[in-house]
């Protein structure tokens, strides 16, 4: 049996047609909580250079007409495809948010390494390098 089968699993709806999505179809998608509430949208993707993994989805949340909005780096282990909402769902409260750590759109960098082990450690995700 092929490595990608799934055995005695059925069908994945999360894979429908193929397994990739363009950065361009990320960006602007919802993210939702388990309950299913719109927490925000993706904004971005930030990608690590040298292993060309997805790092992090960057969630705008809050603010009106793009006043008083904070963006969120997520870490991409912690989104999960919803094939019915046609968005990412994520572990997390509002609550939780509202206390994540948030930058100004251009200050999103991975190379400050406190705010990155500050992200990891507030959403309890492994880092993308391990």
């Amino acid at each position: 049996m092929p490595a990608n089968a799934q055995a005695d699993q059925g069908p994945n709806p999360a894979l429908e047609g193929h397994p990739l999505v363009s950065a361009q179809k990320v960006s602007g998608a919802a993210v939702y909580d388990q309950k299913g509430e719109k927490l925000g949208q993706i904004e971005d993707v930030m990608l690590h250079k040298i292993s060309g993994r997805v790092a992090y989805a960057v969630m705008a949340y809050g603010g009106f007409l793009g006043v008083g909005e904070r963006y969120h780096p997520l870490p991409w282990s912690i989104l999960t495809w919803d094939p019915e909402r046609q968005g990412y769902v994520v572990p997390l409260e509002r609550t939780q948010l509202e206390g994540a750590p948030a930058l100004a759109q251009d200050e999103l960098s991975d190379s400050d390494e406190a705010w990155r082990d500050r992200v990891h450690s507030h959403f309890q995700a492994a880092p993308y390098w391990m």
